[in-house]
């Protein structure tokens, strides 16, 4: 396998300053993270590969609208932007998650410990409000399995808990193809009560034709201390939109003729979706003299109904139908006893826990027309109620003495899926079904520091990943849920290296994962896709992550990734024969992302951004077109103004300088041949915020 830097820097997706007020920072070349060791650690002391984002990286020169703002910048990760608010991002570590046709599946995401993804492994990187966010972590390669099934990766955000006196602020941006978003938030503490209150409207045009958006976000977190031995956080976030229009995929011919151009089916059946997400969590923790509780609860509600662009006449529309609609009912929550274990040489720590998860969908299907109206609610062709649940105990032991750091851990995850179906008529049987997977999943990882400034470690663990509900809903035939499939199963490897010397931090590592049963499309058909487990996979590669500070003035970041993801076994699928050897779809082999930042004076500073992205295959067979590779190069500034109890601060910035046209992402396996979401071209953005603290 060759590992190579292109010879093309592609510099990056910078964005607008739309939260609290914070401007660029000395790099932080060792901050602590939790994810992983499920305790506050410097990441250089952890011996697996995990990236911290702080909160000057999130919101400096950022939207604040989108993950993919911020998580490019993390070796491993592939973050796609559909520019379809509809469909969400696409999120990729070391290849899981990259065949997901819309949302996050095959990762675990997670905010302020409440999980963003349901039990069978969909997720809604939507949800999580950068506006609020502290930082984001993500944790990659055989550790991540710790978090049970369907954890590929995990990428957990952190809200901030508001500190400091109380302080009020609004801000504003306008952009390119109708971008708008305005923002108010309240943060601070008083009475030794911390809070964060936020609220956002985002509108957006489209930078594709029917692709128009306008998304409500609010937040609301209170933290606190009952007493001297406890401390408790109570949170509220939503997410609203409202008819959001689906543009859906481009022929290749399509989109080299016209970018903005939309499928014809898209106008004709106006494809559209709407969202209304609510969810409420606690987390609470007590100390016990060394030993400490952790306790964290939710709930919440997700309304979804979709319009889809299935021909009137397909079977597809009368039996699963071409418009979706469920109410979920999701809740859960967790356990953890940590234990410091003082007889021990060295420093140990022993934890338990248990994690419990359901969603529960009351789900209905309707043709998508109503005699020659088409693009609308018609006759009902579906109605189950789908329940998934998950419950996982498990135990780790994190151990350092000398030299060394132990991290060992096991779960045991069940994840069941239960469908009941009260759509049973003469002509349409009963599919009900139950489906239970369950696996042990066990991970170590070893770290050596050959000097304070060095440290090498390896890491392996087993992973499991199941079917979503998704790809549980058809069989060939129509025969019911496809409850043959079965899960996906890792072997994961990982060797790397950490240095910090001076004021710069290297990362790097390489890596092999095998993948047993890996879960493929064996046909699209009429609107309905249907899945197969294709054999095995196989996954080497190299990550390397760079942070310097330069001089006072001068700081960069470097991301690096080679990967070379395939099949290691034939299979064949409606489209035919797939090789040993082909090329896993919506992974690139190679992605890179700088970025230097130039902050003269406390009151500037501006960066450029680039990003370089290989050509990604579009599905199984390797015989279409793929996505040729791209670069782009971004620039910010931001300016700063303090005049008494008043911070003023405006930011410009500037997307795809050279205004190339390229594929953003695309969608795997899609059934039409759409397999293509154009990027925008030149984008501008301007934005201006005041905040007043008392």
């Amino acid at each position: 396998m060759k590992f190579f830097v292109p010879a093309r820097l592609a510099l990056f997706v910078p964005s607008l300053c739309l939260t609290s007020i914070c401007f660029a920072e000395p790099l932080e070349l060792d901050p602590s993270v939790i994810t992983g060791s499920r305790s506050a650690s410097p990441s250089f002391d952890l011996p697996y590969s995990v990236d911290s984002i702080n909160q000057a990286q999130i919101s400096d020169g950022q939207l604040g609208i989108n993950a993919s703002e911020v998580l490019s910048r993390v070796p491993g990760l592939v973050v796609q932007n559909r520019q379809n608010y509809a469909q969400d991002l696409q999120i990729s570590s070391r290849g899981f998650g990259a065949r997901s046709a819309f949302g996050v599946r095959g990762i675990k995401l997670i905010a302020d410990g409440i999980p963003a993804s349901t039990p069978d492994g969909q997720g809604q990187a939507a949800t999580f409000n950068l506006d609020t966010a502290e930082r984001i972590e993500v944790l990659r390669g055989p550790a991540a399995t710790l978090y049970g099934s369907n954890a590929g990766g995990v990428i957990q955000m952190f809200s901030r808990d508001g500190e400091g006196p109380p302080r009020i602020g609004a801000e504003t941006l306008i952009g390119s193809d109708g971008m708008s978003k305005n923002h108010l938030t309240a943060e601070g503490s008083a009475n030794d009560v911390g809070f964060v209150l936020d609220a956002s409207r985002m509108d957006t045009d489209g930078y594709r034709d029917h692709s128009a958006a306008r998304r409500d976000q609010t937040f609301a977190k209170l933290n606190f201390k009952p007493d001297e031995d406890s401390k408790l956080a109570l949170i509220y976030s939503s997410l609203e939109q409202n008819g959001t229009q689906d543009p859906l995929g481009q022929s290749w011919e399509a989109y080299k003729a016209d970018p903005r151009s939309v499928a014809p089916n898209a106008i004709t059946y106006n494809t559209r979706k709407s969202i209304d997400h609510q969810q409420l969590g606690l987390n609470y923790e007590r100390y016990f003299g060394d030993a400490t509780l952790q306790v964290n609860a939710y709930t919440g509600t997700r309304s979804v109904i979709q319009y889809l662009a299935i021909p009137k006449s397909a079977a597809g529309n009368k039996q699963g139908g071409g418009v979706v609609q469920f109410d979920r009912k999701f809740y859960g929550g967790s356990l953890r006893w940590l234990q410091p274990v003082y007889s021990a040489p060295g420093d140990l720590t022993l934890i338990a826990g248990l994690d419990f998860d359901q969603s529960q969908d009351s789900r209905h299907g309707y043709q998508n027309f109503v005699g020659n109206q088409l693009g609308v609610k018609g006759a009902l062709v579906r109605d189950e109620v789908d329940t998934a649940r998950s419950l996982d105990p498990y135990a780790q032991a994190n151990w350092a003495i000398d030299n060394w750091t132990v991290q060992a851990g096991l779960r045991y995850s069940t994840m069941e899926m239960d469908v009941d179906d009260q759509f049973v008529t003469s002509t349409n049987g009963d599919d009900s079904g139950t489906k239970r997977y369950e696996k042990a999943t066990p991970s170590i990882s070893v770290m050596y520091a050959f000097t304070p400034e060095l440290h090498g470690y390896v890491s392996a663990g087993k992973g499991f990943e199941t079917p979503t509900q998704a790809e549980l809903a058809y069989t060939k035939g129509n025969n019911g849920f496809n409850f043959g499939l079965k899960p996906a199963e890792s072997t994961q490897y990982e060797m790397g290296l950490k240095a910090q010397f001076n004021n710069t931090r290297i990362n790097a590592a390489v890596f092999q994962i095998t993948t047993e049963d890996e879960l493929a499309v064996l046909e699209n058909d009429q609107g309905r896709a249907i899945y197969q487990n294709a054999g095995r996979t196989l996954r080497r590669g190299f990550e390397l992550g760079v942070e310097s500070q330069l001089s006072e003035h001068w700081t960069t970041t470097l991301a690096y990734t080679r990967l070379q993801a395939t099949y290691d076994s034939d299979f064949s699928s409606s489209k035919g024969t797939v090789d040993k050897g082909n090329y896993l779809p919506g992974v690139p082999q190679t992605t890179l992302f700088a970025e230097v930042n130039w902050k003269p004076a406390d009151w500037v500073s501006t960066a450029v951004e680039g990003m370089y992205r290989s050509k990604v295959y579009v599905e199984d067979t390797n015989s279409k077109k793929a996505a040729p590779a791209y670069s782009v190069f971004n620039w910010r500034a931001r300016f700063e103004q303090k005049v008494e109890h008043w911070t003023f601060h405006q930011t410009l910035r500037l997307d795809n300088l050279l205004d190339r046209q390229y594929v953003g992402s695309v969608i795997v396996a899609d059934g039409n041949d759409r397999f293509y979401e154009a990027a925008p071209g030149r984008s501008w953005y301007a934005g201006a915020g005041a905040q007043y603290s008392f």
